[in-house]
């Protein structure tokens, strides 16, 4: 399936249990292990619950698989594996704690000039 077509079937499956703050990061340029971070928030261990069994569910509906769930005994963070896309459904004081958003909000790298084409260029007069 198409990463985009996935992102918005999972965005989509928090909205319809009234996930807060839903942010999507392409981190394709920092990590190889997946495309996508997906983070959520809910008031209440009940709604975290409901919204990880939402997008287990529109994943299955879709023939994606879901490789690993952690967290949902607690319920203050659980942890959706899709494979190419990662959700991270949090109560608002944890994601506050750990702040993901810093991690996975990173810029693609600019592409930088060799020391080498550096070094060989002509000074501008």
């Amino acid at each position: 399936m198409d990463i985009r077509r996935k992102q918005k079937a999972i965005v989509e499956a928090l909205e319809d249990i009234k996930a807060k703050d839903i942010a999507v990061y392409n981190v394709s340029h920092l990590t190889s292990l997946f495309d996508r971070v997906i983070i959520a928030s809910a008031d209440s261990a009940r709604q975290i619950k409901a919204l990880s069994r939402s997008v287990q569910d529109k994943l299955s509906e879709l023939g994606e698989r879901v490789f690993g769930v952690e967290g949902e005994e607690v319920g203050e963070w659980v942890l959706v594996d899709a494979g190419d896309v990662i959700i991270h459904i949090m109560q608002p004081a944890i994601r506050a704690h750990y702040n993901l958003e810093e991690l996975w909000d990173q810029p693609k790298p600019r592409a930088r000039r060799s020391v080498r084409a550096r070094a060989n260029a002509q000074p501008s007069a």
